[in-house]
């Protein structure tokens, strides 16, 4: 009996040890839930119309905005470049078109269609998100004229429904040449994609750019904006019907831009067409079977000419962030958002999920060819992603369980631009032009030959192998850029670290133009 009410007390004074111990637990996880509420941060302030300039990316970006100039072919309107002419006025001829305008892909006098269409579209996605920026600063005409060059070009380049010219010049002949642009007198032959030879991810970027542009143009010539809009939804037809890789179609391709596959660009092509066009078609194709098929959900990517799904993830961000009733519930635009804030968690230095990918100065560093590409373009999407979350009022996007501000976005952008224009171990701007020191010997042709030298095909290239700094600045020129160790060997031989792009003036172009100053962005582009 005794032994029973040992038992029976010792059970009793068991159960309130629980009872108490489950009450102290439940304070616990309600005051450590108050404590982790607390640190989530507070929506930051939406910015008004745009605010004070920092001079410093001002001054940038007028010298960044000069290359395209530099790489204009075709007759020259307006000139503003001392050392450059008329040029390429015969191309496009051998098919009755004319293909004299459109830029030069970097230091050669190839025109590329596949880098020079990306190099639209995103001179298009700067204008519309930060046109205003622009206008303050003096640039937006001058990147709409920019703009318009190389769309004048890729318009001409599509004669018929599924035929699009993609390059002009045999890269084997023009790499076989040192002379100026304006001296040139070797063939320049045409190369096509049409339905036996397809193109899919060049014809789809071709659409998305005329798609973008069309938007640029609507409110100030909408002529010329129905033009490329009907331009864009054909050739996006033809991309889409006649699926094939155009590094297939076109082998010589793969030693220049070969591409990775098509999926990404016909995503980014149909996403601008909804927003140029509000059609429930192309939402439909990009969160349906398209979707499923090439989106890669969750595995963050490196926004580049090749692979554009990292900048389709921010671009339909956009219509979860501001879009109407109908669209916002998609759970799959939710995952395209979801993505895009994986992209981001990627570059944020203090994410647990961020990249090692970097230098020990803290630049994203992907590749030895064209190293500043990435950063450039990485900072582009996180500026552009910070506005959004400021314009809509959201406070934080979480990285494994740590919060971020759109502030911390920002702050990432700075840190690549600051090192690109010289806050970096060798004290040097790698964007020609801008501050006290900057590459002299850059891999480009026209800026290594004196305006009045005499050179043909092969004799020019004593001006390659030349010990003398260029004669002529290539301003605006944002070149290859540092190894991973961070040297940088200032050699017009070197063309992994000297040469500059197109492509790379449009992403440091829409970095400096988000960076110049705040304003909210608009939350329709129509």
């Amino acid at each position: 009996m005794e032994e029973k009410r040992r038992s029976r007390g010792w059970c009793g004074w068991f159960l309130v040890f629980i009872v108490l111990a489950a009450i102290g637990f439940a304070v616990f996880l309600t005051l450590k839930h108050k404590v982790h509420k607390s640190k989530e941060p507070e929506a930051e302030p939406v910015p008004g119309p745009p605010g004070a300039v920092t001079q410093k990316y001002a001054d940038a970006l007028k010298v960044a905005m000069q290359f395209f100039d530099i790489q204009k072919s075709g007759k020259l309107v307006d000139n503003k470049i001392s050392w450059r002419g008329d040029s390429a006025l015969k191309d496009g001829r051998d098919a009755n078109l004319d293909l004299s305008k459109g830029m030069f892909d970097a230091g050669d006098h190839m025109k590329f269609g596949f880098p020079m269409a990306f190099t639209a579209t995103v001179l298009s996605w700067t204008i519309l998100e930060y046109g205003d920026q622009l206008k303050v600063v003096n640039q937006l005409e001058s990147a709409q004229d920019s703009l318009m060059w190389i769309t004048d070009y890729l318009i001409n380049c599509h004669p018929k429904d599924n035929v699009l010219y993609v390059q002009v010049g045999s890269p084997k002949v023009d790499h076989g040449c040192w002379d100026r642009p304006e001296d040139m007198k070797q063939e320049r032959p045409l190369v096509q994609v049409n339905t036996s030879a397809p193109g899919t991810e060049v014809a789809a970027e071709t659409a998305a750019a005329l798609a973008s542009a069309s938007l640029v143009f609507k409110t100030t010539n909408s002529t010329y904006s129905n033009v490329l809009l009907k331009h864009a939804e054909q050739l996006f037809t033809f991309a889409d019907k006649y699926r094939g890789s155009y590094s297939i179609s076109i082998p010589e391709a793969q030693t220049y831009y070969n591409s990775t596959g098509y999926g990404d660009e016909l995503l980014w092509a149909a996403s601008w067409l909804y927003h140029a066009t509000g059609e429930k078609a192309y939402f439909e194709y990009v969160t349906g079977k398209n979707g499923d098929d090439y989106a890669n959900w969750g595995s963050p990517t490196w926004f580049s000419w090749d692979d554009k799904l990292a900048g389709t993830q921010v671009l339909l961000s956009r219509i979860n962030f501001f879009g109407s009733k109908d669209v916002l519930n998609s759970n799959i635009l939710q995952k395209y958002r979801q993505s895009a804030e994986a992209v981001m968690c990627g570059l944020l230095p203090k994410s647990p999920t961020a990249t090692s990918s970097r230098t020990d100065s803290g630049l994203v560093w992907i590749s030895p060819w064209n190293a500043l590409q990435h950063p450039a373009a990485s900072a582009f999407l996180a500026v552009i992603y910070s506005d959004y979350m400021l314009t809509s009022q959201t406070a934080k996007i979480s990285c494994d369980g740590h919060y971020f501000r759109p502030s911390d976005l920002r702050k990432f952008a700075i840190s690549q631009v600051d090192y690109i224009l010289g806050s970096n171990p060798m004290k040097m701007s790698y964007l020609v032009g801008y501050g006290d020191k900057y590459p002299q010997y850059v891999h480009h042709r026209g800026a290594s030959i004196p305006t009045d030298a005499t050179t043909g095909c092969k004799d020019g290239f004593k001006w390659l192998e030349s010990n003398e700094p260029n004669p002529n600045i290539a301003i605006g020129a944002l070149v290859g850029g540092p190894f991973l160790n961070e040297s940088f060997i200032d050699s017009r031989n070197n063309s992994m670290q000297t040469e500059p792009s197109t492509y790379n003036s449009a992403v440091i172009v829409g970095l400096l133009s988000g960076l110049v100053t705040t304003s909210s962005v608009v939350q329709s582009f129509t």
